[in-house]
């Protein structure tokens, strides 16, 4: 029923897919651009299209009453930013108990330009050993899907420079509020930085 939904969907706004889903049980889905509230929606509807089920992890106010059955339904998993809670290990600790799981994270953790990603998305696919996967929404040619998949080395550039050549050529709904491709393991001062949530603002 997801992926007649999903079909359907993408169709009546004029798009398409493309790609396969990952040879593998387990993955984290990288989500970008995000520059739009619509990004979740049709998100879900490639994802439904390619015969995938997400899991997001969406800021808990968006989880309320009336919306919060909605939300868990589509895949989500509200998360408390106010909790002090290692989300990292608590996300891979996750990960591990399932047989099967597609983990999506937003790495710029908002719609808002920011000068570099969370850095959630890859520690969480490091510490599982699970694949990257690269989910995209391209606006301007109206076509969403799964483009190159890899197992992180560690090597923190030469992964992230993988992630720069596909995502150059992505156009997100606003261009003007695309995130910088950097994660704080390559700027001169590093920090633990928490799972990336779905923002409201």
């Amino acid at each position: 029923m997801r992926r007649v939904i999903g079909r359907v969907a993408l169709r009546l706004f004029g798009w398409r897919t493309e790609g396969r889903p990952p040879p593998y049980a387990k993955a984290v889905f990288v989500a970008a651009p995000h520059t739009s509230n619509w990004d979740l929606y049709f998100m879900l509807g490639v994802a439904w299209s390619l015969g995938l089920q997400p899991n997001w992890f969406g800021k808990h106010t968006i989880f309320r009453f009336p919306f919060g059955p909605f939300f868990r339904f589509l895949g989500g998993v509200p998360i408390d930013r106010r909790a002090p809670q290692n989300y990292v290990e608590r996300s891979i600790d996750g990960i591990r108990r399932q047989d099967r799981l597609y983990f999506v994270v937003p790495p710029s953790g908002t719609r808002k330009k920011t000068d570099a990603w969370k850095s959630g998305f890859y520690y969480i696919a490091l510490g599982a050993e699970v694949p990257i996967c690269c989910g995209f929404l391209d606006y301007r040619r109206k076509v969403g899907g799964i483009g190159p998949t890899f197992i992180p080395t560690g090597d923190v550039k030469a992964d992230m420079d993988k992630l720069r050549a596909f995502y150059s050529n992505v156009t997100p709904l606003y261009p003007e509020l695309k995130s910088v491709i950097r994660i704080s393991a390559e700027m001169p001062e590093t920090t633990t930085e928490p799972v990336p949530a779905a923002d409201s603002d």
